[in-house]
C-alpha cells in the first residue's frame, strides 16, 4: 500500500518553521519598539560641573524634547535621593543643581529622562564633591548666546573650563547667561575656555582671559570667537546679561589706572551708533563717532568686507555711510587708526541686522509643519494612525497570532505523524 502522507508532513514543518519566524520578529520587533522609545530620550553628553563642598551640578542633552531628574546618594545601592531639573518645561538641554552635600564625598547618580532610568552602561554615573577650602569667594562671568539668525538661543548650555575645572549655567529666554566662577581663578587673569550648545548640533566656541570677560562679547551658534586679545575692563559691549543690577551706578571702567599713567583719550576713536553685540533693525545702520580731528580711520564691515577709509572732521566728528544693504544676520565693524605715537590701534563691535521686531518663524515645544498636499492627492487623504511605542496591544495581538500558527502547525505535524 503507498504512503500519502509526506506532503502534508512536509507543509507542516514549513508552517511550523514560519511560525518560529514569526514568534522570533515578534520578540525582536517588542525590542525594537522599547529600545527607539528609550534611545531617544536618553541623556546624551552627560558632565558634572560646579562642583563645591557642598554641590555639584548635572548636565545631559536628548534628542527630544523631554524633562528630567536626578537619583542621587553616597552609595550605588542608595539613589535615594532626587533632584529635579531648572527648567519646567521640556527641552533638548537639561540642568539639574544638586546641593546640601557632605564635602569631599563621592556621590552616585542615575537619571531619569523621559520616564526611562539610565546609567552609563550599567554603571551609576560619579561626581565628588570638593574641599571647604575650595569653596571660598567667586566672581560672576556672563555673556550672551545668539542663533546665526540673530535670535535669542534661549535655554542653551554653556561652559567654562579653566585650570581643570569645568562650570556650566544655562542660557535664559533672551540668551543671557550667568556663571559663578572661583575668585582666585579671576585674580589669575586665566585662560577661559567657552562653549555654548543650543541641544541641536549648533556650538560656539570661544577663548577669552578672566579679567577681560565682564561680560564677555556675544558669541554667535555655529562661529568661533578668538577673545584673547581684548584688553581688560574694555568695554566689549555685548547684550546685557539681566544681571539684575540697577540703571544707577558710578561709570566706573572696572580697573584702576596707576597715576603716573597718562590717558590715552585724546587718541582714541569712538564708535557712536552702534554698541557691540547690539541688534539693529536696519538693513543700511548708520556709523558715526567721534576722534581726535584729521586722523584718518579704516572701517571695515564684515561677513561680506566692505573697506573705506574717513577722515576725522576738525569737530572731532566723522560718519561713514554704507554703500551696500547688509543681510540679516551677525556682522562685524573694525576700525583702525594710527594714535600721536604712531601704534596701529583697534575697534572692533560685533552687531546683528535682523530686519524685522522679531524671528520670521521662532520654534514652541509643540509646534509642527504641516506639508502642502501633492496636487495629485485627495484632500480628504490621511495617514494611518501609526501605534505609540511601548503600547502592549500590538504586540499581544501579534503574540496570539504567532501562538495560532504554531497550534496549526502542531496539528498538520500530528496528523502527519498519525499518517506515517
Amino acid at each position: 500500500m503507498t504512503k500519502k502522507a509526506k506532503i502534508p508532513t512536509i507543509i507542516g514543518i514549513i508552517i511550523l518553521i514560519l511560525s518560529l519566524a514569526t514568534g522570533v520578529m515578534l520578540v525582536q520587533n517588542r525590542q525594537i519598539f522599547r529600545l527607539g522609545a528609550e534611545g531617544q530620550n536618553s541623556p546624551k553628553d552627560v558632565r558634572v560641573s560646579n562642583i563645591t563642598a557642598d554641590s555639584l551640578s548635572v548636565t545631559w542633552m536628548t534628542d527630544v524634547q523631554n524633562t528630567g531628574f536626578v537619583k542621587y546618594g553616597d552609595s550605588v545601592g542608595n539613589l535615594t535621593n532626587t533632584k529635579t531639573e531648572e527648567l519646567s518645561s521640556p527641552g533638548y538641554t537639561h540642568l539639574v543643581n544638586v546641593s546640601g552635600l557632605k564635602p569631599q564625598t563621592s556621590y552616585f547618580f542615575r537619571i531619569n529622562s523621559g520616564e526611562h532610568d539610565f546609567d552609563n552602561n550599567g554603571v551609576a554615573w560619579q561626581g565628588k564633591t570638593g574641599t571647604v577650602q575650595e569653596s571660598g569667594q567667586s566672581g560672576l562671568i556672563s555673556g550672551s548666546v545668539l542663533l546665526a539668525t540673530g535670535a535669542s538661543a534661549k535655554n542653551a548650555l554653556v561652559y567654562i573650563t579653566t585650570a581643570g575645572k569645568l562650570f556650566s549655567a544655562l542660557a535664559s529666554q533672551n540668551g543671557s547667561w550667568i556663571i559663578s566662577l572661583p575668585a582666585n581663578i579671576s585674580a589669575a587673569n586665566s585662560l577661559l575656555e567657552i562653549s555654548a550648545l543650543s541641544g541641536q548640533g549648533e556650538v560656539s566656541t570661544a577663548q577669552i582671559y578672566s579679567k577681560s570677560a565682564n561680560p564677555v562679547p556675544t558669541m554667535i551658534l555655529g562661529q568661533t570667537h578668538d577673545f584673547k586679545n581684548l584688553p581688560p575692563g574694555e568695554n566689549t559691549g555685548l547684550p546685557q546679561a539681566s544681571l539684575g543690577v540697577p540703571e544707577v551706578g558710578t561709570p566706573s571702567s572696572g580697573f584702576n589706572i596707576p597715576e603716573n599713567t597718562a590717558t590715552p583719550s585724546a587718541d582714541v576713536v569712538t564708535l557712536g551708533s552702534i554698541s557691540a553685540g547690539e541688534i539693529v533693525t536696519s538693513i543700511k545702520p548708520e556709523f558715526f563717532g567721534e576722534g581726535p580731528a584729521g586722523v584718518k580711520i579704516q572701517i571695515t564691515v564684515e561677513s561680506d568686507p566692505i573697506t573705506d577709509s574717513v577722515v576725522i572732521l576738525q569737530s572731532g566728528e566723522w560718519s561713514w555711510e554704507i554703500p551696500k544693504d547688509l543681510p540679516e544676520g551677525p556682522h562685524t565693524i573694525t576700525i583702525t587708526w594710527k594714535d600721536a605715537g604712531g601704534i596701529l590701534r583697534t575697534l572692533t563691535r560685533n552687531f546683528v541686522v535682523q530686519a524685522s521686531e522679531g524671528p520670521a518663524f521662532v520654534s514652541t515645544p509643540s509646534a509642527t509643519l504641516t506639508p502642502s498636499p501633492s496636487p495629485t492627492a485627495s484632500p480628504s487623504a490621511t495617514l494611518p494612525p501609526q501605534p505609540d511605542s511601548g503600547v502592549l496591544t500590538p504586540t499581544i495581538l501579534l503574540s496570539i497570532m504567532g501562538l495560532g500558527l504554531i497550534g496549526f502547525a502542531y496539528f498538520f505535524w500530528k496528523e502527519a505523524s498519525q499518517l506515517t
